[in-house]
């Protein structure tokens, strides 16, 4: 927790709920991860606190995130957590910093909520149900004197000299001040259309253009698209979008692949398609796959040629299998040499195979777009925002936290904690004094 949250938490308990004055009322719109956590720690903080969601649900992409188990966080710290975030990480240093893994952890476990860690370092709920992550928040808001509104899709947002009114569709609300969590446009089923980026602009906010990320890539070969299904547990892919700035341009990945009938997907796709998607020449990206991240590319050499001295008459695709999915050995081992006896592959045939081994070049035509992305990339200008309290440096009493932002991070919880991080900041500063 930074110095200010502190002071700004410690004034409160001094002073009493009942001794604070000129109570700030505060219009959310978005009732998503960050809205629900910002709603909660305003109204705790004694702001009048109106919640506004356009579906007839809160938090609809909590309830079908992480397979309808909702991977909550990382089981890392804040630094951790900022490794998966790029551009971003420093953006979000104080938020995050202020409420890190172990506190969302131990706020869902005040709430009612135990929490377990899986092998990749998922945090989930125990009982593997994301409604109980969204009715926990939901009831930490309500229990904090939060009123919801439902079914309350906003069209815009005026600011006046001395408040701001937010008008829906059915009504029109008044507030000191107005906290935008409305997400991006990923997942677009769920409600979030990208809504807020044109209230946003009209507002004098910059726009970064947005593109889907975490989404599953299109492409490949047609013998890779018959692997379909087929899941590498453990490799490490590398995409090179090539530009003028290569260091923002490429991204290496270590985690499970799977093979698609339109392409690839798992982690280490959905991760490094903020690459793939950050240019639309395709003839510039370059990604290529390690699927023996553990075995250099001389000791596999050097197994191939003992293996011609002992079992010389074994197939390329039998000796690969030790290693690999059978399905994967041989089609790998048919596409790159033909699958002849392991004696019968010359000193060049070796290294074709050493190399499909460690860098299978892999043809992307894309992504399978907002339909299909867990989070946006783009979104609102970073430079225009304060990182400590989420406070628009463009329009005084304007604060905008979430996926809105232009903020994406690895898959595996990264992204939920930073909505809950920076809707907290928010809802901690848009009730301050």
């Amino acid at each position: 927790m930074d110095g200010a949250t502190q002071r700004l938490d410690s004034e409160i308990q001094e002073r009493g709920p009942g001794q604070i004055h000129h109570h700030k009322k505060i219009v959310i719109i978005g009732a998503g991860a960050a809205g629900l956590i910002a709603a909660a720690a305003a109204a705790k903080r004694s702001a009048e606190v109106v919640l506004l969601e356009k579906n007839s649900k809160t938090g609809a992409k909590i309830l079908m995130s992480g397979g309808t188990r909702c991977n909550v966080t990382q089981d890392t710290d804040a630094r951790g957590i900022l490794t998966g975030f790029g551009h971003a990480a420093r953006f979000l240093q104080r938020s995050v910093g202020a409420f890190p893994p172990h506190e969302v952890v131990r706020m869902f476990a005040e709430l009612g909520v135990a929490t377990k860690v899986e092998s990749t370092g998922k945090v989930f709920p125990q009982s593997d149900r994301a409604i109980e992550v969204r009715d926990a928040l939901e009831r930490q808001a309500v229990d904090a004197g939060v009123k919801i509104l439902r079914k309350q899709s906003v069209h815009r947002l005026l600011r006046e000299p001395s408040n701001w009114w937010v008008e829906t569709e059915q009504d029109r609300f008044s507030a000191d001040r107005v906290i935008v969590t409305s997400g991006g446009r990923s997942w677009p089923a769920c409600g979030t259309t990208g809504d807020a980026y044109g209230w946003l602009q009209q507002l004098g906010h910059t726009l970064i253009a947005t593109r889907p990320a975490l989404v599953p890539l299109t492409g490949g070969d047609r013998w890779t698209h018959e692997l379909s299904g087929i899941t590498l547990d453990d490799c490490i892919v590398t995409a090179k979008n090539h530009s003028v700035d290569q260091k923002k341009h490429q991204m290496a990945r270590r985690a499970s692949w799977l093979f698609t009938h339109f392409g690839f997907s798992g982690p280490a796709a959905m991760d490094i398609s903020r690459i793939v998607t950050l240019n639309e020449d395709r003839k510039r990206l370059q990604v290529t796959l390690d699927v023996l991240p553990d075995r250099s590319a001389e000791s596999i050499e050097t197994t191939l040629v003992e293996a011609a001295a002992v079992s010389g008459a074994r197939k390329i695709s039998s000796l690969l299998s030790d290693w690999l999915p059978s399905r994967f050995a041989t089609a790998l081992a048919l596409e790159t040499c033909a699958d002849p006896a392991i004696a019968e592959l010359s000193r060049l045939g070796r290294r074709t195979v050493v190399s499909s081994l460690k860098a299978l070049p892999l043809p992307i035509t894309g992504t399978r777009g907002f339909a299909k992305a867990e989070v946006t990339a783009g979104g609102v200008s970073l430079n225009e925002v304060n990182p400590r309290t989420m406070e628009s440096k463009i329009v005084p009493g304007l604060y905008i936290a979430g996926e809105v932002l232009d903020v994406d991070g690895w898959i595996g919880g990264y992204n939920f904690q930073a909505a809950f991080s920076t809707g907290r900041a928010a809802g901690i500063a848009a009730a301050s004094p």
